[in-house]
This record gives C-alpha cells, structure tokens and sequence, in this order.
C-alpha cells in the first residue's frame, strides 16, 4: 500500500504457532509523530493482530471489531474462530471500500481446530491466508528476510528470531519504521509478548 504513513508489521506461521511483531514509530511522511505506538492488538488468548496504516483508521477499525467479537461470543456463548475473526475483520474493511481506510493488517493465531494460521488482509478486505506476511512501508525489506530463511518445521524460537531480524532489517532501511519492536507469540498455551529497544544512533 503506497501511503505517506509508515510503519512495518510482519508474521510468520510455524507448526507450534505463530509469530507476529510490529515497530513502535508512528510517521507521517518525513515527520515522526510519536515513538511509542502500540500496533498489535490480542483479540482473545489465542488470536493477535499485527496493523499498520493511519493510526486513526487503525485504533477505530480495532475498536469496531473487538466489540463485534465480544458480542458474538456472549450471545452465543461460544468463542469465535481464527478464520470467522479473519472474515468479520474483512466484511468491515470491505464496508468503507467507497472511501477505504489506510489499513493493512495480519491475523495470526490458533484456530479451533488446534491449527496456527496467518491471514492478510488489504485496505479493501481482500483476504488470503498465507505461511508469513508482512505490512507496511517496510514490507518489501521484510519479506526478502524471512523469504531467504523461512521453513515451516522451524521452532517458535527460530521464527520468533527470523521475525526479530526482519523488522530489524526493515527498520534499518525504512525511514517510516524504528524506536522498538513488539513481538507476540501466539501458541496453544495462550500469549505471550516482550519489546525490543532499539539502540539509538549516537545515544
């Protein structure tokens, strides 16, 4: 998605779960407007989604679907699937398709069936899923990492590294991404998170 707001958000699908990670700098063209953004939001204790794009039509959009997916799940007393969560997410997107919302996102996380699964979605709610993504202006530089490394029998330590490196690598190049990583990953046992701090040059 060519826009002047930058940021990058990757995953990666392994056979014990998924990983998924997001830069903390919130940009809009040359100017950094904030160095501490939160762009991965836990949907349930087995479900996470990586977002990049206009903080606004981010944090609206996620606002949206949290409440959407709480509803479902009390009214029906049941929890919401990996690929009903993908869909919803989809339909809501795909509702602004007039006047779209400067948002991409990935879907990550355990599914009912006990499977780990990643889904892409574009500012439109095209939806595909997929073994590893990225998102943002960082993207390309992403994926060229992970594409060199990427197998789908890797620990979630190694891919949790592999996805450490290619934001590293993203933020190294793009001027849109940096100040810090969140990585989050998503296993049958729940959620877990940890930051990493960029060094800053000269500091």
């Amino acid at each position: 998605m060519a826009t002047p707001f930058g940021a990058t958000a990757v995953a990666v699908r392994v056979k014990d779960g998924v990983v998924l990670a997001a830069d903390r700098r919130m940009s809009y063209g040359g100017f950094i407007v904030s160095k501490n953004i939160k762009k991965i939001y836990k949907i349930s204790d087995r479900i996470a989604i990586a977002i990049t794009g206009l903080y606004g039509d981010m944090s609206g959009i996620m606002r949206i679907l949290d409440v959407e997916v709480r509803y479902y799940e009390i009214s029906s007393e049941r929890p919401m699937s990996l690929q009903a969560v993908a869909k919803l997410f989809s339909n809501l997107l795909y509702s602004y398709r007039v006047m779209p919302l400067y948002v991409e996102a990935l879907v990550g996380g355990i599914d009912l069936d006990g499977k780990p699964k990643i889904y892409v979605l574009d500012p439109v709610g095209a939806l595909t899923e997929e073994d590893y993504a990225a998102a943002g202006s960082g993207a390309t530089i992403a994926l060229g990492v992970i594409e060199s490394s990427y197998k789908p029998d890797l620990s979630l330590d190694e891919a949790e590294k592999l996805v450490e490196n290619a934001m590293k690598a993203a933020i190294s190049r793009d001027a849109g991404s940096g100040d810090a990583i969140d990585i989050v990953r998503v296993t049958r046992e729940g959620i877990s998170e940890r930051t990493v701090k960029l060094r800053v040059v000269g500091a």
